[in-house]
This record gives C-alpha cells, structure tokens and sequence, in this order.
C-alpha cells in the first residue's frame, strides 16, 4: 500500500512541476516572439493550470480507464466551484466581474448540460469530442478579441513583468526556452501515467470503483495548480482572479480536457457509466446552475456562503465513499442530506437577493441625496 501511495505522490508532483515548467518555457517564448502578454495569459497560462487534468484524462482513455477519465473531469469541476472558491471565499470575500456572470458562468452551464446530454447514450462519441474541441477554439478567439477590446493598461504591465524578458532574447535562451516547455510536457506525460496507475492500484486496494477515486482523489490532485493559483489570488487581494481562474478551468475541463480525450480514445468514443450519468454529472450541473444567482447578487462571494460551499463538498464526498462501500444506511444518508440541502441552498439565494436589494436601496438613497444637494445649491 505505501509503493502505491508513493506511486501517486510521485505522479502527482511530478504532474505539478511540469505544469510550471510548462508554462514558464511556452510564455517566456511566446513573450519573446511579440505575442501580447494578454493573450498569453488567456492561452498558455490557463492551458498549463489545466494541463495535469488533460494529461491525466487522455492517458486514462487510452489506457481503456473511461471511468478515471470522465471522474476527473466531472470531479475537478464540481471540486473547483465548492473546495476551491468555498476555501477562497473563506479567506477573503469574492468579487464577482459582471463580464463572469453575464457571458462565462452561463457558458459554463451550457457546455456542462450538453456534456450530459451527448452522454445519454453512454459515450462521448469522437465528433462530439470535436465538437467541444472546435469550442474550446472559438472560446479562445473570442477571449483574445475580447481582451484587445477591453485593453487595460495595469494589466499590460502586470503581465510584461511577468513574461517579457529582461534583457534581449537570444536564439541560445529560445533553445532553452524551448527545452524547458519540451522538459514539461514530458513530466506531464510521465506523472500523468504514474498517478493514473497509482490511482488504479489505490481503487483496486481500497475495493471503490475507478469513478469514485476519478472523482475524489484525482480530480482533486489534478486540480492543485488552481487551487493554488486561486488562493494565491485571493491572499493578493486579486479577488477576480480567483474567481475567473474557476470558471474558466470548468469550461477548459469540458471543452478542451473531454473533446482531446474523446478524440484520442479507441473505440467510438469514451464510454460514461450510468452511476456518472444520473448522479454525478446532474450534481456538476446543479452546482455550476448554483453559481448564478450567488454570482449575481452583489456580485460578491460572501465568507458564509464559501462556508456553505465547503460543506456541500464535504456531503458529496462523504456519500461517494459510503457509498462505494456499501453503506446499509445510505438511502438515510442521502435523504437527510435532501432534507437539508434544498432549504438550506433556498434560503442562501433569498439571504443574497435580500443583501443585493438592500445595496441597491442604498445606492439609490445615496444617489437621491446627491441629487438633493446638488439642487440645493443650484438653488442657493
């Protein structure tokens, strides 16, 4: 049990430090080769944070492991959106961009509902791998266009701090440049093959299914680059961030992770269990409907509401694992978490609609004072 612990460990940092160094190599040579900071953000940098995911997920399809591959994917959203943003929100009250709510949270809706219904027939066949693909394509189109629109000079700088060299970029530092994006994606492939492996031995060993460690341990390792770069954010005060990182790793997932892995898998496409089907990817789409109107309200992630977050993660993942073991009272577990869970996830919506009225009742009454005044001493 230790060699296949120390199996996954290994696989697991081996997955992180390729990420970086795949990130680190791909931005400074893009940055060398005059490609806008802005758009190597939105395209290297968020494919790296995202990369251990795709990585894991194609080498568990190729090796006939659909389940670990379609885990990990529904997993990682449904653990980026409830532990990610719940642990974010805990350390520092969320802001929400407007943008998110009106465009990127409803397209992460979207692709999560027809994620599921190119399911229901038990794959996810090749074309509509290459459906998601050609989406995750136009997603980064419309994102570069949309960056060039809303050019913000700050964050320009941050980002040629970042990327754009110190000094003049040699053909000898674009060799090694290259070296070090080439030395990443090898240590993606490598740490993919082992925490797959491990993961696989560790199912096996404990007795629970593929799926369940897919969704637990897996797409919790594979996650850690957000998880980091969230908290990171959030600790920084760049609070957008922390959220824009989320959403956009949950359309990644779907677009790109699961339409290469559909594409790359032998037979007709990857094949979805049942047990995936009608509970896990129906509670994926549950929690990333449940980000709207929290969203929206305020545009803020209160801390009791990241709380609130944590605590639904915590129930899922306590009923995945009762649940692989077959558990005698589980049908009790699952309805007293119903019991709880409806009320208690109707009475957040209220408590946040009734917090934005009341801000927006302010900002009136501030606005009609203002008004006031300034006819006073027009008066005057």
């Amino acid at each position: 049990m230790a060699l296949i612990l120390l199996l996954m460990l290994g696989g697991l940092v081996t997955l992180v430090t390729g990420a970086e160094l795949l990130v680190r190599g791909a931005s400074r040579l893009a940055a060398a080769l005059g490609v806008s900071p802005l758009i190597i953000g939105l395209t290297i940098v968020a494919f790296g944070t995202s990369s251990p995911e795709l990585a894991v997920s194609v080498q568990s399809a190729l090796r006939g492991q659909a389940d670990v591959a379609v885990g990990n994917v529904v997993g990682s959203n449904i653990f980026n959106v409830l532990f990610i943003l719940g642990l974010s929100a805990l350390i520092t009250p969320l802001i929400v961009a407007q943008q998110l709510v009106r465009f990127d949270v409803p397209l992460m809706i979207g692709v999560s509902i027809v994620f599921w219904l190119f399911a229901l027939n038990g794959y996810v066949e090749r074309w509509e791998g290459a459906l998601f693909f050609a989406g995750i394509l136009a997603y980064t189109v419309f994102l570069a266009i949309q960056s060039r629109r809303e050019r913000n000079a700050a964050v320009l700088a941050e980002y040629e701090a970042e990327f754009r060299p110190k000094r003049p970029h040699s053909w000898l530092q674009g060799l090694v440049d290259v070296g070090i994006a080439g030395g990443g994606l090898a240590l993606l492939v490598f740490g993919a093959r082992w925490f797959v492996d491990g993961a696989v031995a560790a199912a096996e060993a404990f007795g629970v299914s593929e799926l369940v460690i897919g969704l637990t341990i897996v797409a919790a390792g594979t996650s850690l680059p957000e998880v980091a770069t969230s908290i990171v954010a959030a600790l920084r005060g760049e609070r957008d961030i922390a959220v824009g990182n989320v959403v956009g790793s949950n359309i990644f997932n779907i677009l790109a992770v699961l339409g290469l892995t559909a594409l790359v898998a032998p037979g007709a496409g990857v094949p979805v269990s049942s047990n995936a089907l009608w509970l896990d990817m129906p509670f994926m789409i549950v929690v990333a409907i449940a980000c709207l109107p929290i969203f929206f309200t305020g545009y803020l992630i209160a801390r009791w509401e990241g709380l609130l977050f944590l605590g639904y993660y915590i129930i899922y993942t306590a009923f995945l694992i009762l649940s692989s073991i077959h558990y005698p009272h589980l049908a009790e577990y699952r309805n007293l978490f119903l019991l709880f869970a409806a009320p208690l996830t109707i009475i957040t919506i209220g408590v946040s609609l009734a917090r934005d009225l009341r801000q927006r009742r302010k900002m009136r009454h501030s606005t009609n004072i203002l008004i006031d005044g300034v006819g006073t001493d027009r008066e005057s």
